[in-house]
């Protein structure tokens, strides 16, 4: 059994300047996924930068409010809510509202560095 607290994963900031705890990642645990997963944070007034990935991310949205941008789609979005990106795309997520953002990112096949190009 592998059980994980978010407490007990360290926090960073991630390429996309992110505050991000990864969870599970194959690489880093004895887990047998062809996925990653993370939990996410954009502070209040923040946003990610403009990225792309190689693999397709899905997030699920804890907390929060703010507005999605995929290519050219952008997209008003909140807590309960869950967002396909598919592989390749033009990404970043803004915080428009009153308390931090927060998510869970699952990306497939699992996150790695020379998959992400950020833009800015």
């Amino acid at each position: 059994m592998y059980v994980r607290h978010l407490d007990d994963c360290p926090a960073f900031i991630a390429g996309d300047e992110t505050i991000l705890r990864e969870l599970l990642h194959p690489a880093r645990a004895d887990v047998a996924l062809g996925y990653s997963l993370a939990h996410a944070v954009v502070p209040v007034g923040a946003r990610s930068l403009r990225h792309r990935l190689k693999t397709s991310e899905v997030y699920f949205l804890l907390s929060g409010k703010g507005l999605m941008h995929i290519d050219e789609d952008t997209a008003p979005v909140r807590a309960g809510e869950t967002i396909y990106i598919p592989p390749g795309a033009l990404q970043w997520i803004e915080n428009t509202g009153t308390e931090a953002l927060a998510f869970l990112c699952i990306v497939d096949p699992a996150w790695r560095p020379d998959d992400e190009d950020v833009l800015e």
